[in-house]
């Protein structure tokens, strides 16, 4: 039996000892105004539509006669697609009723410039295919995409990460349920212009995938030309070990989650090649396997087992499948609070959709389930031999025997060890099955778009306004006096040019104006409502400012000033910024602490009332830390 680790137990050595590999697919939504192949503007996610649209998919072969497994399975499902569609972002290019506008220009440029940071050799012509989705998430039934550069690399620690490729691609819907037959998709995600970095499986720990991941958003980052936020990048996590196969780990929205996601992956891969051995030992193999089922509604019509009983209220089926030799196996472990039933249950889930839990129960934890009598039925019903488990599995007449095929086909996977699958990131830490891994029979030609030549012209055009590297900029931010974090923050910020311009133009610290922009603008939108501050008016405001040698306590609140909803103009805000020395400044806190009418409370609430006060009064002219003082000393001469 696999023996199971936490994290902070392994080593590289461990991790090379299993053979442990792991490659990231890094999904990065890019700035523009338009999609990528229509002309819809790129608007915030919102959950109003104005209309529903109802699809069904069905695959399609490829240019040599072949489906591809992926599509064969989420046809299995015979699932109704319900599109949500909103007119301010969605045309009949989506909807796939009119043909593709041509390629986003502007998506073509950042994308370009990204695959030069990665130091990838470019394609000299950009050619457009057609990638099968049939799960829902494009109307089209495929996704429009292409490769711009190949055989690229980053620098990480003392060694270079290969990058495979960079391609640029249409983002798909965002999913907002999946619920039996009925997948709902909003649309205003779709058609938003996404790179895809794909590196070499080069990472050998769980932490160095997540290192890896972090230079890559770092350096997409820079260059101020991508989209932030929940749902703007996603991370796709492969990972094997030795006698595995490949996973990938779908979806991944956060990246500090890759280091136990990636774990947890290794070690289940190395249970179910445990698994396989132990079938293989007892005779089992993709040639021996057999199963039977059989139909059990009417031996459990009295069933207490309240999943079942409510089953047999609405006139469901029960099956039971009989594996042969595969006692005890469904209850192993495979990863943190897992057995390898929850392997065949999410297969059941997902292709049969039989997705109220449990939907199935078996054998080998009888004891959680039906009565003794009843199991003792079972068994005998379903001819069950001493080394043999039921696993039983309930739903309508058409989903139950889809469920039936499924159980069946993930135990004879289970003879040959690791399937390749694309599975579901969780937020403890494990995955789930999503769908079987996609084959390259799911990719042809667009035959909608010509080549497009990439010229030398374009190329110098972009090279020559490429973005200076995130770590070197960095490097030279540390060297004006910022913090690492706060050096690292500002050099992948959109606002680093208003950084740079005010820092030069003016005497004011670095520091003091990185604050400002990390900080000060987000406190001012939260407590002032002030919403956009162009790097002009922030520059200018500093300028201003600078003149009138005003104290740097000060510069918040004249931008609050000057982008708030009055909008004053820079030199009119700093001309009417009263400038007090120290003695003057006191007696005026003097004068509006004595004119407050305290209330009764303890002594600590009282500071940290007046605190409050006096910070607020005199915004832009003492710390925090000096109202706190202040405040203490008036009370104690009181």
């Amino acid at each position: 039996m696999i023996e199971f680790r936490q994290p902070g137990e392994m080593t590289l050595e461990d991790y090379q000892a299993i053979g442990m590999k792991s490659g990231l697919e890094i999904h990065q939504q890019l700035d523009t105004e338009k999609k990528l192949f229509c002309r819809c503007p790129v608007r915030p996610y919102s959950e109003k539509f104005d209309a529903q649209i109802l699809r069904h998919m069905r695959p399609t072969l490829s240019e040599l006669g072949e489906y591809d497994g992926t599509a064969l399975m989420e046809f299995k499902t015979k699932k109704n697609i319900i599109y949500q569609i909103s007119k301010e972002t969605v045309c009949t290019y989506e909807m796939d009723d009119t043909p593709p506008f041509e390629l986003n220009q502007q998506a073509l440029d950042i994308a370009l410039e990204i695959t030069m940071l990665l130091n990838c050799k470019l394609v000299s012509e950009v050619h457009i295919a057609r990638k099968q989705y049939l799960d829902g998430s494009i109307p089209t039934g495929f996704q429009r995409t292409t490769i711009l550069g190949v055989d690229g690399w980053i620098p990480y620690r003392d060694r270079k990460i290969g990058i495979i490729q960079l391609g640029l691609e249409e983002d798909a819907c965002r999913e907002v349920s999946d619920i039996g037959h009925d997948r709902v998709y909003m649309t205003d995600r779709l058609g938003i212009p996404l790179i895809e970095t794909v590196t070499y499986p080069e990472m050998r720990t769980p932490q160095e995938v997540a290192d890896v991941a972090q230079v890559i958003r770092y350096l997409t980052r820079s260059t101020g030309k991508v989209r932030t936020g929940i749902g703007r990048t996603r991370q796709d996590v492969n990972v094997s070990v030795t006698g595995g196969r490949r996973v990938e780990i779908k979806g991944v929205p956060r990246i500090p989650m890759i280091p136990l996601l990636v774990h947890n992956e290794a070690f289940r891969q190395l249970a179910l090649l445990d698994i396989k051995k132990q079938l293989n030992d007892r005779g089992i193999t993709e040639e021996t396997f057999q199963y039977n089922s059989v139909e059990i509604t009417d031996i459990l019509k009295e069933t207490q087992y309240y999943p079942v009983a409510k089953a047999l209220e609405k006139g469901l089926e029960i099956h039971a499948v009989l594996l042969r030799g595969y006692r005890g196996i469904l209850s192993t472990k495979t990863q943190p609070e897992t057995t390898f039933s929850k392997d065949i249950s999410d297969r059941v889930r997902v292709v049969a959709c039989l997705d109220r839990l449990p939907n199935i129960a078996h054998s080998d934890s009888e004891g959680e389930t039906f009565s003794s009598a009843e199991w003792t039925r079972i068994k005998k019903h379903a001819k069950m031999g001493g080394d043999d488990v039921v696993v039983i599995v309930w739903g309508d007449e058409s989903d139950v025997r889809m469920g039936v095929s499924e159980i069946a086909l993930r135990a004879k996977e289970a003879t040959i060890g690791v399937p390749e699958e694309t599975r579901q990131a969780l937020d403890d830490g494990t995955n789930g099955f999503e769908r079987i891994l996609p084959g390259p029979n799911r990719m042809y030609p667009d035959t909608d778009l010509p080549p497009l030549a990439i010229t030398d012209e374009r190329i110098e055009r972009i090279r020559s306004t490429l973005a200076e590297l995130p770590w070197d900029r960095q490097e030279r931010y540390e060297g004006m006096g910022l913090d690492r974090e706060t050096a690292r923050r500002i050099s992948i910020s959109k606002r680093r040019d208003a950084f740079e311009e005010a820092v030069s133009s003016t005497k004011y610290e670095p520091a003091a104006v990185a604050e400002l922009l990390l900080g000060g603008l987000r406190r001012l939108r939260r407590r002032y409502g002030v919403q956009e501050c162009s790097d002009e008016t922030f520059v200018q405001t500093l300028v201003e400012a600078g003149k009138k040698k005003l104290p740097a306590g000060s510069l918040e609140l004249l931008v609050g000033k000057t982008c708030g909803p009055d909008g004053i103009e820079p030199a009119k805000a700093a001309a009417s910024f009263e400038i007090l020395d120290a003695k003057a400044l006191k007696k005026k806190m003097t004068e509006f602490a004595g004119s407050l009418e305290l209330p009764d409370i303890e002594d600590g609430k009282l500071v940290r009332y007046l605190t409050g006060r006096i910070a607020i009064q005199f915004r832009g002219y003492i710390t925090g830390r000096e109202a706190f003082d202040f405040a203490g000393c008036f009370l104690a001469s009181k």
